[in-house]
C-alpha cells in the first residue's frame, strides 16, 4: 500500500510539472485558431512527424465505449448487492473512484491548458488532458484490480486482466498515433490516470484486499 501511493505522489508531482511546463514555457499560437500550446517547439514538431490518423481515433472511441461498459458492469453488479441488502466496501470504494474521475473530467474541460492541434467539429476543443485516455486507464486499470477479488477462475481472471492491459495499451498509443491530442496531453493522461489508479489499489490494500 504505501509503494502504492508513493508511486501515486510521483507520478502527480510530474502530472503538475508538465502543467507547469505547458503554461510558461515555449507557449506559441501554433494549433486551430491560433490558439496556444505549451512546449510548442516539441509538440509541434511531434505532431507534424506522427500525421493524422482518424481511423484510431474512432477506434480509441470503441475502446472507451468498452471501458464504460465495463464501469457499467461494476456500477450493476453494486446495485445489485445493493438491493440484497448488504454491498461489498470494494464497490464503495470503486464508486467514490469513478466520481473522482468524474470530478477531474470536468474540471479540465473548464480548465482549458491546452486545445487540440486540429479541429473535430467547429469549435476549438479543450486536450490536456487527454480524458479519454485518462477515464480508460482509470476504468480498465481499477477493473483489473478488482478482477482479482470477484474472478475465481485463475485462468479467466488472467485472460480479463490481459485484455484489461491491452486496451489500455492501444488507447494510449492509438490516441497518439490518431493525431487528435499533442504528446504533452497524452503524457498527462497517461501520469494522472496511473497515479489514480494506484491511489485505487492503495485504499483497497488498506481494507486487506490487495
Amino acid at each position: 500500500m504505501k509503494r502504492d501511493v508513493q508511486r501515486a505522489f510521483v507520478l502527480l508531482v510530474l502530472f503538475f510539472l508538465l502543467v507547469f511546463l505547458l503554461v510558461g514555457v515555449d507557449v506559441q499560437p501554433i494549433g486551430p485558431q491560433g490558439s496556444s500550446v505549451g512546449l510548442a517547439t516539441f509538440n509541434g514538431l511531434l505532431h507534424q512527424f506522427i500525421g493524422t490518423h482518424l481511423a484510431w481515433y474512432v477506434i480509441t472511441d470503441w475502446l472507451g465505449v468498452a471501458a464504460l461498459l465495463t464501469a457499467f458492469g461494476f456500477a450493476a453488479a453494486g446495485l445489485l448487492q445493493l438491493i440484497k441488502g448488504h454491498v461489498d466496501v470494494s464497490f464503495l470504494i470503486l464508486g467514490a473512484f469513478y466520481l473522482l474521475v468524474i470530478v477531474l473530467y470536468l474540471l479540465f474541460e473548464t480548465v482549458v491548458i491546452n486545445y487540440r492541434p486540429l479541429l473535430l467539429t467547429k469549435q476549438l476543443e479543450a486536450s490536456f488532458p487527454s480524458s479519454h485516455t485518462m477515464i480508460v486507464l482509470c476504468i480498465m486499470g481499477s477493473a483489473s484490480i478488482e478482477y482479482q477479488h470477484f474472478v475465481s477462475s485463475k485462468r479467466l481472471r488472467i485472460v480479463l486482466q490481459g485484455l484489461s492491459i491491452l486496451v489500455m495499451l492501444i488507447t494510449v498509443l492509438g490516441r497518439l498515433y490518431s493525431g487528435v491530442h499533442w504528446f504533452t496531453d497524452v503524457l498527462g493522461g497517461v501520469l494522472l490516470g496511473s497515479a489514480l489508479v494506484f491511489l485505487f489499489r492503495a485504499a483497497v490494500a488498506k481494507r486487506g484486499r490487495v
